[in-house]
């Protein structure tokens, strides 16, 4: 990795539009870790998956607000990281499916979006 590449890492964002329920952002993120390709991706630590304070329009983290994000190692190819966005984005989509035929009422949507990590 170059030298201040590991600062400026890619992500993706994950968060869940209101009303969401308690406990929707744990239930995705572990459904995130267990869809196939994602987790041998998090297995070599490709990509690292965690849940943090959503930051408001100014970088600000929300107070109740929570995000997953999916941190792609520095080294990640442009290709590696289309894939794995169309991945989140299915996985995403399955883990809607899924919500919709245990729990009642409407699962959340979900807004995935791409990023740069600064730290």
């Amino acid at each position: 990795m170059a030298e201040g590449e590991e600062d400026r890492r890619r992500t993706i964002h994950v968060r869940l539009a209101e009303p969401a329920r308690e406990g929707d952002v744990a239930a995705l993120k572990k459904w995130l870790e267990r869809e196939h390709r994602l987790e041998e991706l998090a297995r070599d630590r490709t990509v690292l998956i965690h849940e943090r304070a959503a930051p408001d329009g100014h970088g600000n983290p929300m107070g109740a607000g929570t995000e997953i994000v999916l941190l792609l190692a520095g080294w990640a190819s442009n290709r590696m990281f289309d894939e794995v966005i169309a991945q989140t984005r299915r996985a995403v989509e399955a883990w809607r499916v899924n919500r919709r035929s245990v729990e009642s009422g409407e699962p959340p949507e979900a807004e995935i979006r791409p990023g740069v990590d600064e730290r």
